[in-house]
């Protein structure tokens, strides 16, 4: 398939190309070239098939003219090799719960599929890859555990100092071999500048192979459409009679991004909610038809706390940059860190189910803005344990399962750096392949 810049169209290239590479040259983000409807067979037999079945059917869109049929079935159920239940909470919202991979959280599904996809593709190649990746927690941990160990690949993560749980810290900063945790003093915005400056930089790139890992990458972002057909897949004849409503907690917009899509492919949900904390850019664009991008707030939903989010321009793209179409696909909402709180503790008190903090907002923009024939589905992203400081100054002590508690005794290995561009790129030129 070919795959075009966001800011070019005719700036093409292909698959290997566009994964390897990251971004375009021209500072965009690699979008395919046809989003080709899935047929109405696949939709009346879905619920027959496995969740690695469903995703296989959708990876064939994207990824079938470049890797070979059974090339690519290994890589999906190699990736997916656990499940994303959809789980009642109330009569009409569901949790797709998405934490119930390697690392407790959703980004294992695009994480481990870009590493599958990314070693074939380099497969019959001499030279060595480096991987940057920003995280504002889970991305890191799920890049991490995907590459861990990979031979000619090295992985460069980097976090804002002081402002990701420590568990989430953990999962990533003591794992060594390939894998190098960069505490970055600044923002998530700061460590996502610090990547696509990188990339930008051609006498950096020409020196040492780099690609990007985040979702700004086409391997990263796209399998996230497989949860939201299996979550549809989940539910019975009569819920598919209803408006499906599916309201994701937003940050990069990777996920969300991949969920329009999946509805540009033929799935049936009659709309988006991007659910905002305090770093609203995209609840204000939806309000005011004006896109402002700023520093990042801190919040307890750190994972979302993204003042400039990349795959914005990707939903600008899909909706020819309408306003108005962006409207009628997507709505969005916006809760503070005490608003957070208050939902955690009314969802386990009166429904006795456990939202972690990016879930609680998904779960809220659903109870404030459902009507009538609408049933909704909020993202559980990542398990709640992982927030387990936040989670027991709301709730109490919350349980903590035995993959993440192998991590805490575990000693933390980092590198420090200021967010200037020449001192990383001084680091990548002495430690990069």
């Amino acid at each position: 398939m070919i795959f075009y810049s966001t800011e070019n169209k005719k700036n093409t290239t292909s698959l290997r190309q566009a994964v390897i590479e990251g971004l375009a040259n021209d500072n965009g983000l690699f979008m395919p070239n046809d989003i080709k409807p899935l047929p109405k067979s696949f939709f009346d037999n879905i619920s027959s098939l496995t969740f690695q079945e469903i995703a296989f059917e959708v990876a064939k869109n994207f990824f079938g003219e470049d890797i070979p049929e059974q090339a690519l079935r290994d890589i999906v159920y190699d990736t997916l090799n656990f499940d994303t239940p959809l789980i009642p909470v109330t009569k009409d919202i569901y949790s797709l719960e998405l934490f119930h991979g390697p690392t407790l959280a959703f980004k294992d599904v695009g994480g481990r599929f870009m590493a599958r996809t990314l070693r074939y593709l380099l497969q019959e190649e001499k030279e060595n890859v480096n991987v940057l990746v920003a995280t504002s927690g889970d991305t890191g941990s799920a890049v991490a555990n995907g590459f861990y160990k990979v031979d000619g690949i090295k992985v460069f993560v980097l976090y804002p100092k002081g402002k990701v749980s420590n568990l989430q810290e953990k999962q990533f900063a003591t794992l060594g071999h390939n894998i190098t945790a960069l505490e970055i003093d600044g923002t998530f915005d700061d460590c996502q500048s610090l990547v696509k400056k990188a990339f930008m930089d051609t006498g950096l790139k020409s020196a040492h192979k780099l690609t990007s890992a985040n979702s700004i990458n086409v391997a990263r972002f796209l399998p996230q459409a497989f949860y939201y057909f299996h979550a549809w897949s989940q539910l019975s004849e009569e819920e598919r009679q209803k408006d499906i409503v599916v309201s994701v907690p937003s940050g990069n917009l990777g996920n969300i991004t991949a969920g329009i899509i999946a509805k540009e492919m033929g799935l049936p949900i009659s709309r988006f909610i991007a659910a905002n904390n305090r770093n609203d850019v995209v609840f204000e664009y939806l309000n005011t038809g004006d896109y402002k991008p700023r520093k990042s707030i801190q919040t307890i939903a750190n994972a979302m706390d993204v003042g400039a989010p990349s795959n914005f321009a990707r939903i600008l793209d899909i909706y020819h940059h309408d306003h108005s179409t962006v409207c009628k696909n997507l709505s969005g909402a916006r809760y503070s860190d005490e608003e957070i709180r208050e939902t955690i503790r009314e969802v386990a008190t009166e429904h006795n189910y456990i939202c972690d903090p990016h879930g609680a907002t998904g779960y809220a923009a659903l109870k404030d803005g459902l009507s009538n024939n609408e049933l909704g589905i909020f993202l559980e992203t990542a398990h709640p344990a992982k927030f387990h400081e936040s989670m027991e100054d709301i709730l109490g002590e919350i349980e903590i399962p035995e993959k993440l508690k192998a991590f805490l005794d575990k000693e933390k290995v980092s590198i420090s750096l200021s967010n200037s561009y020449d001192d990383f790129k001084t680091y990548i030129e002495e430690s990069a392949y």
